[in-house]
Formats: C-alpha cells, sequence, structure tokens
C-alpha cells in the first residue's frame, strides 16, 4: 500500500535513549541506539515527565526525530520514558522478545525456517540447553555420546572384539607316543596376526586314547615352542584304570602373541608310562585359531 508521507511504522515498540535534560530548552532529539527515530504521530508514544503521563498534542509535538514539549524545560525536570509504540492499528512486527512458543502453532516450524547446516549434521544441546550442531562424521563412523553436558561426536567404531581372522588345521591320522615329556602330534595351524595388539583365540578337540590301564595321559597346546599350559600336567589329561580309556577332548586358551609373524599352534601329548595315542581309527581331530582385534 502506499501512503502520502511517511510511511506507518508497524507495531515495532521502541524505548527510547535516555535524554538528558537542558535548562530552558523545549526540544530534544529521540534516538534508539544511538541513531535517530521518527514516530508515526505524537499520539502513537507513551511520554513520562517526572512520573506524569503527558497528553500528546497539548503536552508535547513530534516533527520528524524532534520532540517539543509545550514549556521549556528546567533542571531538575526528568524525562523519564519515551515509548514510541508504531502502529497500534496492527499487530505488525513483534516488540523484541514478545512472542513465546505458546504464540507458535504446533509443528509449524519448517525447514526452511532454519539456518543452514551441513549435509550429514545432526542437532543437539549444549550444557546450556541452547541448540548446536554435531560436525558431520566421516564414512563408517558412530555417533559416540560424551556423557551428560557434552556435544556427542562422530568416531571410529570400537574394533575390540572384532573376529577379524579364522584358520583350521585337521588330522586324521593316529599319533602315538611313549614320551613322558610332551611331544608334537600332527594336529596343528598357522596363523600370523594382523597387529601386535591382537589375541588369538585357539581350540582343539580329538580323541585320547590311553591303551592301558594305570597311567595318566596329558594333552597341551603349544605356541611354537613355547607350552601354554602351566606346569607340566598340560590342559586336559585322564587315567586308565583298570581298563584301556578312549574319550574325546577338547581344549581351548586366548593367547597374546604380541606379534604380527607366523605363529604356529599344535597340540602336544605325553604319558607317565607306557603308550598314549592322539586321534584313534582316522577320527577326526581339529584346531582352529581366531585372531580377535584389540
Amino acid at each position: 500500500m502506499a501512503y502520502i508521507g511517511r510511511e506507518p511504522q508497524v507495531g515495532n515498540f521502541q524505548v527510547c535513549d535516555a535524554i538528558s535534560v537542558v535548562n530552558g530548552q523545549a526540544a530534544y532529539t529521540m534516538q534508539v541506539g544511538g541513531v535517530n527515530v521518527s514516530p508515526e504521530t505524537a499520539n502513537h508514544m507513551l511520554v513520562s515527565l517526572n512520573g506524569v503521563l503527558q497528553a500528546p498534542g497539548s503536552s508535547y509535538t513530534v516533527s520528524g526525530s524532534t520532540i517539543t514539549f509545550a514549556s521549556n524545560l528546567v533542571t531538575g525536570d526528568v524525562i523519564n520514558f519515551i515509548h514510541i509504540l508504531g502502529s497500534v492499528l496492527d499487530l505488525g512486527v513483534p516488540s523484541d522478545a514478545t512472542v513465546t512458543s505458546a504464540k507458535i502453532v504446533d509443528d509449524a516450524i519448517t525447514l526452511a525456517k532454519m539456518a543452514p547446516g551441513t549435509d550429514g549434521n545432526l542437532i543437539t544441546y549444549d550444557a546450556s540447553g541452547n541448540p548446536v550442531a554435531v560436525a558431520t562424521g566421516s564414512s563408517g563412523q558412530v555417533l559416540t555420546s560424551a556423557g551428560a553436558g557434552a556435544v556427542p561426536s562422530f568416531q571410529s567404531p570400537a574394533g575390540g572384539g572384532k573376529v577379524l581372522q579364522v584358520v583350521t588345521g585337521v588330522d586324521n591320522g593316529e599319533n602315538e607316543t611313549t614320551s613322558t615329556s610332551f611331544a608334537a602330534t600332527n594336529l596343528s595351524v598357522a596363523i600370523t596376526p594382523s597387529a601386535t595388539s591382537s589375541k588369538v583365540f585357539v581350540i582343539a578337540s580329538g580323541v585320547l586314547d590311553n591303551k592301558s590301564s594305570g597311567r595318566y595321559m596329558y594333552a597341551t597346546l603349544y605356541r611354537d615352542s613355547t607350552n601354554l599350559a602351566v606346569g607340566n600336567e598340560g590342559m586336559i589329561h585322564h587315567y586308565g584304570d583298570g581298563t584301556r580309556l578312549i574319550s574325546s577332548g577338547n581344549m581351548s586358551i586366548l593367547d597374546s602373541p604380541s606379534s604380527t609373524s607366523e605363529i604356529t599352534y599344535k597340540v602336544y601329548i605325553r604319558t607317565t608310562s607306557g603308550q598314549v595315542r592322539f586321534g584313534q581309527n582316522s577320527t577326526r581331530q581339529t584346531i582352529t585359531a581366531f585372531e580377535i582385534g584389540a
């Protein structure tokens, strides 16, 4: 809409800067934030002088950004405030800090009304309760909480407990010994860890044949030349009491080799006397090694 003269200032309520009275002066410049302001008319203002609201037209007049009181002010007079109302006939522009959440219709704030961000950003709240953007992560990262009062962030996923590789060794033969010290069988598996921090879980199974009564048979796992059992009794053993004893046996251990070189895990057996056997009648013995990421 076009206007003759100054276009109305619609609903922009403003409080003018403080004005110091000059003895014997009636006209004063109105400013907001140090910038001259011009009310639409004298009727669009609230003016308090010495604690008394002034009547527009009779107590003061307005021309542009100048207010002129009906008589000269003197030392001791106080202009308490000048409040510019804008247009009181239209809602217009709400005054600063006057729009509450109750005035906004639910679901009315669209993405178009939000500040632009970066593709992949998420919005969270900081310790003061203010919305903030979470920095965009990289492909494959996961969103990680830092606890209450801290902004979450994208981090690389934890690698602990992840199986990195699995290798298996098989033997269908019979491995006999009369040695009272641990002797190697043909059941083994080789693995090359990808990191020194990796652990290796080893599990082996097969048939234990204590061929005569009255003796112990022991079995254990070696890493290269190192017996992974504690002491000389190995990881499993059984005793032939009265008759020949044949049974299946299983061994497992979580090893920390701290190496990236090839490692061989192998089953060893021994006896207290006589002959013992690992594997019987072409049974299938297996040993499997799992590399577990740190």
